[in-house]
């Protein structure tokens, strides 16, 4: 995806945890951050404690959702997602991208990954990687002022 562009719809999964959410529902209330994940990637469980940090935060002013991309057949194990899930405290809507829909719309080709959204769904900030929270933190504050 590339910067301005619009959030693309939320369709495709293979399993919805903790909720289920869809464009329409985020789009015009608040911003969202869209976190890519993976149960096979380290990286991807010591960055969801920022992720979880942000997420409790900035609740009255932010969208959180999760998407699971599988990176390996072992990956697609709907009990080990909710197990990993479970034990990272992840209680924001997961997305299950077992057939990796929307992992294409976005062309999103890592894990962690990172997209924020402004209220009306323009794509305002990507970054990859395990690192970079304060980074993404300062790009969530600066569209959250927007509001």
């Amino acid at each position: 995806m590339r910067l301005r562009e619009q959030m693309p719809e939320l369709v495709g999964a293979t399993a919805w945890l903790n909720g289920q959410k869809t464009k329409v529902d985020l789009i015009g209330e608040k911003p969202t951050l869209i976190h890519f994940w993976s149960i096979s990637c380290h990286l991807c469980k010591e960055a969801m404690w920022d992720i979880n940090k942000f997420r409790d935060r900035y609740r009255r002013e932010l969208n959180v959702i999760a998407v699971h991309m599988p990176r390996s057949k072992a990956d697609l194990d709907l009990s080990q997602i909710k197990s990993v899930a479970a034990r990272h405290h992840m209680t924001q809507p997961i997305f299950v991208d077992g057939e990796v829909k929307l992992t294409d719309r976005f062309d999103n080709q890592y894990v962690p990954a990172y997209y924020v959204f402004d209220k009306y769904g323009q794509l305002r900030h990507y970054q990859a990687g395990g690192g970079g929270m304060g980074m993404l933190e300062k790009r969530l504050k600066r569209v959250l002022v927007e509001l």
